[in-house]
């Protein structure tokens, strides 16, 4: 054990002490300087891996998706409200625009259903007499996130939320298990915690950051830098209209083969019957 400095010293002139006094893993304004971020990206590595390894996580499934994806009553109610706006204004295409948007939203909000069914089945089946396998772990927003961690919650298993810094106010969902809520300065830190342990990923409809992590495993998988990492589309008709895969292939930018790094499922079960196939677990 390092030695603790001695009481006797911090009663001498307390009032006029510089920080050049406070000890270095003491001074955090030191540590927020620009020449640590090494150490701070250190730091934000080790943390969580420490506190997964001391929970007992030994394997996870990532799902990710829209954190702007609600459930179906809520997508219900906005959409009403979108309608009410635009019959009041019916010669502004702007609240057309928008009941065009929550009509979609609403045929999408089956996704956190299926999210959740999802972290339900996983957890019920992999995390028996305190094994922890198979954890589920989210970006920790709402949305599809929220989905996934509830799943786990409503059968009271652990789930695992890693949570980022940004800009605008963000809270993590209240379904992550609250030792397993991890909050990160770092994209790429929390991108490396996705994957340290991460036997699947199961990515649903999402905007930018669901694609980044995507193709950031799709990337490593193409490369050899990841191994025996599942990847699971859930809802073939979003992804296929969104992405032209068949189209880079042709274009010779990724081979054919490269198609076979991820699997389309349309359900919760059919997303796990994949996920355990792959892995030889059973699936119930």
């Amino acid at each position: 054990m390092e030695p603790e400095l001695s009481d006797h010293t911090s009663h001498h002139h307390t009032d006029n002490i510089s920080p050049s006094y406070i000890p270095a893993d003491k001074d955090t304004e030191f540590l927020q300087r620009e020449e640590l971020r090494s150490i701070r990206i250190g730091l934000e590595l080790l943390k969580p891996e420490l506190i997964q390894r001391e929970q007992g996580i030994r394997s996870t499934i990532v799902v990710f998706g829209s954190a702007r994806l609600q459930e179906q009553a809520a997508a219900a109610r906005t959409l009403r409200l979108a309608e009410e706006e635009a019959a009041r204004s019916p010669q502004d295409p702007t609240h057309q625009y928008k009941v065009a948007i929550a009509q979609r939203q609403l045929a999408l909000s089956k996704y956190y259903d299926v999210a959740r069914e999802f972290g339900r089945l996983v957890s019920s089946t992999c995390q028996i007499d305190g094994r922890c396998d198979y954890v589920i772990v989210t970006g920790g927003g709402p949305g599809i996130m929220e989905a996934a961690n509830r799943g786990a919650a409503d059968v009271n298993t652990k789930s695992i939320g890693l949570n980022i810094t940004l800009p605008h106010e963000q809270s993590p969902n209240p379904y992550i298990t609250p030792e397993l809520c991890f909050q990160f300065r770092y994209f790429a830190i929390r991108k490396m915690h996705f994957l340290i342990r991460a036997k699947a990923l199961v990515a649903f409809p999402g905007g930018f950051g669901t694609l980044d992590e995507l193709f950031e495993t799709l990337t490593l998988l193409q490369t050899g830098k990841t191994e025996n990492v599942m990847v699971v589309l859930v809802g073939r008709d979003f992804w296929e209209h969104l992405i032209n895969w068949q189209w880079l292939v042709e274009n010779g930018l990724i081979a054919q083969q490269d198609l076979q790094l991820f699997r389309y499922a349309e359900t919760a079960q059919e997303a796990w019957d994949l996920i355990s196939r792959y892995n030889g677990v059973p699936s119930s």
